[in-house]
């Protein structure tokens, strides 16, 4: 396997085994979530540091 050849990216089609994330509906999905996820955590602690 190689070390330094990899790719942030992979298209479904390519038979390549050194990335990070894959083109589908499950990473896109997932990276909705994360964001939103982060993006509420973010407004908390906006909010608590008005009210504290």
């Amino acid at each position: 396997m190689e070390k330094d050849n990899f790719e942030l990216v992979k298209d479904k089609e390519d038979k390549k085994r050194n990335y990070i994330f894959q083109k589908d509906g499950i990473t896109k999905t997932t990276a909705i979530i994360v964001l939103v996820v982060l993006l509420i955590l973010i407004i908390a602690v906006v909010f608590t540091s008005k009210f504290l």
